[in-house]
This record gives structure tokens, C-alpha cells and sequence, in this order.
């Protein structure tokens, strides 16, 4: 069964979230193209496990209280939404800016409820000789060849969109771009601090990913003392969608091979 429903993380911060499944809890946290593009790989991870997939503050007209100015803002509410719900063992799955919010989540979990990180095709690390592109820099054209292996089939023209949903569009990225400071994708902080994450790090990447590279991914989880790097063929930043069901199998087998104590496959 699924469930909506919002939760209180502080008197000025209600997080909507969508609830499935039952088992291992997994939360599932989207990137900038807000919580449609995840929505698919959560109900299909509901089928072993209870997934928690919130919307961020301030995506698809949900409130931000003026405070929420960034990433580590966010991270330190999850974990806090983590803890209200008494939830430990947790596998925390991110796309794009969402594996930035695991990575930063994963460093500050000092209490040690997550036990596993899923970073698909992230943002955040600053990897020398492998910037991120600019992706509020591109027009509508470009972003669907940066993003995509196959862009045609997944480009939308602007022009065609009814006005709420191109709003809405708009909203998100400047939620996005806020978070961000400014659109700045990544933190050169972010990287040495990896060393402290205990967790196993499986980092998923579309090899067609032109906003992060694989040799970006690559080094991103050599960060981790227990990266593994997957890369999906014909894929590119969101290879949950162009390829979903090697992205699902690679998320499953790390479900059963991961958590306290580890489930093996078999």
C-alpha cells in the first residue's frame, strides 16, 4: 500500500513524503527534476523494501522556510526525519543533486542510522580535471544532450508545455539554483570528508552522462573506503529512467548484499 503523507521535521519545516513497501527502509531522494523522476525506481524498490521518498522543500510548490539556504541545511533534516521516525539500517539512494544529499547525510550520521549509500550519477565532489557542466548555462536543447543518451526521446520542447507545468519547471530550478548557492554543483569540501564514511558506497552511473562524467563517477567512489563504481551502459544522468531495470537489479543486489547485519544473496 501507499501512503502520502507529510511530516513535522521542525514546527517550520513539513516534508511531504510518499511511503510503500515493507522491510529494510530505503529512502529515496530526487534530484532537480523533482520527485517524478524517481517515483518509479521507489515503487519498483517497494516490492522489498519500505521506501520513504520525500519531496525536497520548495520543489512542485512545497513550502522552504527562509533558512533552508543549502544542501547541508537539507542533509542535517533528514537525518532528523530519519531519526523521528526510528528508523535505522537505512539505505539511502540519491540521483544527481539527491546522491550530493546522501553523501552529505552519510558524513554527518553520527548516530549511525545509515548503513548503506546508492549514489546514482551524483553531484557535489570536486574532481580535478573532471568539472560539472554548468547545467543553468544551457538552453533546453543542450541540457537534453548533456543529460540523455538517447535525447530525442526524451526531449521536451518548452514551447509545448501548458503554462503550470513550465511554472513549475522554472520553481525547481530556482529552488535548485538557491540550495546550491548560485547553481555551484560542487563542494570542494566534500571530497576529503568522504574518508569518514564507514558505509558501502555503490555509485550507479550512466556512461552517456555529459553533466558528470564516468571518470568524474570514477573518482568519486574511490572517495569512499568502500566505493564501488557501476557504470550502465546507453544511459546517461538519469539511468533509472533510460534503463531502469539494470539500474533496479543493481540497487536490489546491494539491498540483499548490504545492512546490519549483511543479507547475502543465495
Amino acid at each position: 500500500m501507499t501512503t502520502n503523507r507529510t511530516a513535522q521535521v521542525y514546527p517550520d519545516l513539513p516534508i511531504s513524503l510518499t511511503e510503500a513497501g515493507s522491510g529494510r527502509p530505503v529512502l529515496v531522494l530526487h534530484g532537480g527534476g523533482g520527485p517524478a523522476t524517481v517515483a518509479g525506481l521507489a515503487a519498483r524498490l517497494a516490492g522489498t523494501a519500505h521506501t520513504i521518498a520525500p519531496v525536497h522543500p520548495g520543489w512542485d510548490g512545497t513550502p522552504r522556510p527562509d533558512w533552508l539556504t543549502g544542501v547541508d541545511d537539507l542533509a542535517v533534516a533528514y537525518l532528523h526525519l530519519l531519526q523521528d521516525g526510528e528508523l535505522s539500517d537505512v539505505l539511502v539512494i540519491g540521483s544527481s543533486l539527491g546522491g550530493r544529499l546522501a553523501a552529505e547525510m552519510a558524513i554527518r550520521d553520527t548516530a549511525g542510522l545509515i548503513s548503506g549509500l546508492v549514489l546514482i550519477n551524483a553531484v557535489g565532489a570536486d574532481i580535478e580535471g573532471e568539472p560539472v557542466t554548468d547545467f543553468f548555462a544551457l538552453d533546453p536543447r543542450a541540457q537534453a544532450e548533456h543529460s540523455w543518451h538517447d535525447p530525442d526521446r526524451f526531449y521536451v520542447d518548452p514551447a509545448t508545455l501548458p503554462a503550470a507545468e513550465l511554472a513549475r519547471r522554472q520553481a525547481n530550478m530556482a529552488t535548485m539554483r538557491l540550495l546550491t548557492d548560485g547553481g555551484r554543483m560542487n563542494d570542494p569540501k566534500l571530497l576529503p570528508r568522504l574518508g569518514r564514511v564507514r558505509q558501502p558506497a555503490l555509485l550507479i552511473w550512466g556512461e552517456s552522462d555529459r553533466i558528470v562524467t564516468p571518470a568524474y563517477g570514477a573518482a568519486y567512489a574511490k572517495a569512499f573506503p568502500q566505493g564501488r563504481f557501476e557504470p550502465v551502459p546507453t544511459a546517461g544522468h538519469l539511468p533509472h529512467l533510460e534503463r531502469p531495470d539494470v539500474t533496479a537489479e543493481l540497487i536490489e543486489a546491494e539491498l540483499r548484499r548490504t545492512g546490519t547485519p549483511p543479507v547475502l544473496a543465495g
